[in-house]
């Protein structure tokens, strides 16, 4: 079996949940909705060997116990501080991505496995840079391609090119598994919070071994 190399682009995967949680779950629940990081890592493996896994994004403090339980399944986290990186705050934690890609790119260049990025973050392409243009360096030395992510929020020459030459996996299918709600604060109209639900992996599509 093949291993897998994931790449997650946090900050993208969590703005677009939180639109769909206003749009599913009624508006409060966008301040609610917190990302259920172990199923979405299970969800990008799919129960394969995992090779290397880099994770970056820009959140608050408060998430910080949440990503410390990826960095205990030896999942390396980058985190970014929104306030001091200032405009163009999104181009730290990609390029770190990006570079991280391309080094493994290399160091794997004659053993190279399943390449899973989770971002719907195409920019850059016409300039030749950016994870879309990254992903095709990677499959021309014969790395498999999957992208997870939201349907609505992936670039969509990015997805026609993942759909034609790897597999595209949309998040919309997994929101209830990968995503959960925190109850309402005190001092807030009260809401119940949601459990995120098992994730369903006989739906979820896979690089042929």
């Amino acid at each position: 079996m093949e291993r897998v190399f994931i790449y997650w682009d946090n900050s993208n995967i969590f703005h677009e949940a939180q639109r769909l949680a206003e749009e599913k779950e009624g508006p409060d629940a966008k301040y609610r909705l917190r990302i259920h990081f172990e199923n979405l890592l299970r969800l990008a493996h799919a129960d394969r060997p995992v090779q290397k896994a880099t994770a970056a994004g820009s959140v608050p403090p408060e998430m910080r116990l949440l990503w410390n339980r990826l960095e205990s399944r030896d999942v390396e986290v980058k985190l970014f501080d929104r306030g001091s990186m200032g405009q163009g705050e999104q181009e730290v934690p990609d390029r770190l991505l990006q570079l991280r890609m391309l080094e493994d790119a290399i160091d794997f260049n004659g053993d190279p496995g399943i390449v899973v990025l989770l971002t719907g973050d195409g920019a850059g392409y016409r300039e030749g840079s950016g994870f879309h243009s990254t992903l095709e360096r990677m499959h021309k030395r014969n790395w498999r391609v999957e992208i997870l992510s939201w349907a609505d929020a992936t670039n969509q020459r990015m997805r026609r090119w993942a759909e034609a030459n790897g597999i595209f996996v949309s998040l919309d299918d997994f929101y209830s598994s990968i995503t959960f709600l925190e109850p309402s604060r005190p001092g807030f109209e009260f809401a119940e919070g949601r459990r995120a639900s098992e994730v369903d992996l006989s739906i979820r599509r896979t690089s042929p071994g």
